[in-house]
């Protein structure tokens, strides 16, 4: 139990007016440490933007001016029309972001609550009471106390605003029923002299400040996300689109087997190779179906559509890499939001140190009362009838084990373990991007010698096919040199999926187009989404849902031309037709 002083005007010395301004000089004492942001090991540069990498193409540029950094959609660098409908629609259809929405607005209300506390508390507390009092009480001495009035914020009374001698009167009247009537209005306020409620509120205000970098950050990751799935799509697309075409290939060249064999130029042990061949590229290519499957069905989540009811068409992939502007590594500590989050919690915490180092010292309280109490409802509001009452409390624990000493050393090892998070989470984002920037560097340089390999792969299936229809080769040599082919164009487009992946990633540990301005956080602070209606969703339609995989142009599975080309070569003369 905290024992409690009552301060009177002889006690002090002072009117309670004297009393109210004395505790008004004294707010100015605030006991949380002078905050600053954490400092953080920093660079210059970052290690892997390398002065040739963006002259070299290699998928970013060196963000200054400024006006070259990303914007809010920063989705709209790859130009894709379809990439960006889709986009659109995270922020207004994913359940996650919707309970980080909603978690902010929590944040902002708890803030709105610990403001309340800097003001005055006003209640009307009327009652309406019957008693009869005992004999045995009211046999007790000749005197009755005057009239009672409450000074608390509830219905509690107990304040004794004076004493009159009551007249001399038979027992039974002091025993007899009566009613009471009382119409109190009664005040309240606690003067911050130590600032506990102004920690309180700071505190909530970070608090709510870093729920609204986080719910940036959950904006960003579905976004991010979302790109990323798409362009597996595009490339599982793509992906099929190259072993139908290898299968119209392989087609062909079961044709010229069957034909050489027809005309007893080869053997039917060919045949069955080259029919082998053709049955695992069809294979191969059913199950390509099956990862552009998933990656629709992980975009149909993310917009908020059941996958039954989405599909998206085939489209030829022809996606370029987009240039990302960079900054200096300085800058992520307002373009990332949950670096933002990270250092909001720092502050909360070095907040929360003053509210525990406030409570060692008394707490001053105001209270008055002014109203109404009658026997009768008649003359409640008579002049006589009138009471007031008005005074200061102070309280103050004078021994509790050590437990605000213990409340003080968690709030500070709260805060070292903040500190720590934020540092960490600056490393962390250092790190992803110096990460994005070495892979987009290394895959510009791994792309090429893909490129160079699928050319070299194809020269290889050129020449094995003359040497097999001039019989220098048999028909293995081609089989292998076509299989090195089909794997060398299959892995530059794995190359240059990573890219885009990279690309991708690197946006978002850039921080995508947020800026952590704290004033532009405090404007959204004083202007919360309304609470009061439910987003609304608009219907996606994307057209008659189709199942996987969509039906591709017969354009797109036409022979390669280098295939073409040998057509004539490769039939044997005197046998134009096949």
């Amino acid at each position: 139990m905290r024992p409690q002083t009552l301060l009177t005007r002889s006690a002090v010395g002072l009117s309670p007016t004297g009393l109210l301004l004395t505790g008004l000089l004294l707010t100015g004492c605030n006991f949380a440490p002078h905050y600053e942001r954490p400092k953080t090991e920093n660079t210059d540069t970052y290690k892997e933007a390398t002065a040739n990498a963006e002259a070299a193409g290699q998928g970013w540029q060196s963000a200054d001016p400024k006006d070259d950094a990303l914007r809010s959609n920063w989705w709209e660098v790859f130009q894709d029309p379809k990439l960006n409908d889709l986009e659109a629609r995270v922020a207004i259809s994913n359940q996650s972001i919707l309970a980080a929405e909603a978690n902010y607005r929590a944040a902002y209300a708890l803030m709105l609550q610990a403001q309340s506390q800097l003001f005055p508390t006003l209640s009307l507390v009327p009652s309406a009471t019957r008693e009869k009092q005992s004999n045995a009480l009211a046999g007790i001495g000749g005197t009755t106390t005057g009239t009672s009035s409450g000074t608390g914020t509830g219905a509690t009374t107990g304040t004794t605003t004076g004493t009159t001698t009551s007249s001399t009167l038979p027992s039974g009247a002091y025993t007899a029923p009566h009613n009471i009537f009382s119409l109190p209005l009664e005040a309240s306020y606690q003067i911050d002299l130590w600032g506990s409620i102004r920690n309180t509120v700071a505190a909530d205000r970070f608090s709510a400040q870093a729920s609204a970098a986080t719910l940036a950050n959950a904006l960003l990751s579905p976004h991010s996300t979302l790109a990323q799935d798409y362009f597996q799509l595009r490339v599982a697309d793509e992906q099929r689109r190259l072993l139908d075409v290898t299968v119209a290939d392989y087609r062909e060249n079961l044709k010229l087997v069957k034909n050489l064999f027809d005309n007893g130029l080869d053997s039917d042990e060919d045949v069955a190779s080259a029919q082998t061949q053709l049955n695992s590229a069809i294979a191969s290519a059913t199950d390509a179906g099956v990862a552009r499957a998933e990656y629709e069905h992980a975009i149909a989540v993310l917009i908020g559509v059941p996958p039954g009811k989405f599909s998206i068409p085939y489209e030829h992939f022809n996606q370029p890499l987009p240039v990302v502007p960079v900054g200096v590594p300085s800058e992520l500590l307002q373009r990332r939001p949950d670096i933002a989050s990270a250092e909001r919690q720092v502050a909360e915490a070095n907040a929360q140190i003053g509210v525990a180092r406030a409570a060692f010292f008394p707490t001053l309280t105001l209270t008055g009362s002014i109203g109404y109490e009658s026997t009768a409802m008649s003359n409640l509001f008579n002049a006589p009838n009138r009471f007031w009452s008005v005074g200061p409390s102070l309280s103050q624990v004078l021994f509790d084990g050590g437990q605000r000493r213990a409340v003080v050393l968690q709030a500070r090892a709260q805060y070292d373990s903040q500190v720590a998070t934020y540092r960490q989470t600056v490393l962390a984002a250092f790190q992803g991007v110096e990460d994005q920037l070495s892979s987009l560097r290394i895959l510009s340089e791994e792309l090429n010698q893909q490129h160079e390999a699928a050319a070299s792969a194809q020269h290889t299936v050129e020449l094995s096919i003359v040497r097999f229809r001039n019989g220098v080769d048999s028909y293995v040599n081609v089989i292998t040199a076509e299989n090195a082919f089909l794997s060398a164009r299959e892995a530059e487009l794995q190359v240059t999926l990573k890219q885009l992946a990279a690309s991708v990633s690197l946006i978002n540990d850039l921080g995508g187009g947020w800026s952590g301005d704290i004033g532009a956080t405090e404007r959204l602070a004083k202007n919360p989404p309304d609470a009061g209606k439910p987003p609304v969703i608009p219907a996606y339609d994307a057209g008659t849902p189709t199942p996987n995989p969509p039906a591709m142009p017969a354009g797109e599975m036409q022979p390669d031309e280098f295939i073409k080309m040998n057509e004539d070569a490769m039939t044997p003369p005197g046998n134009p037709g096949r």
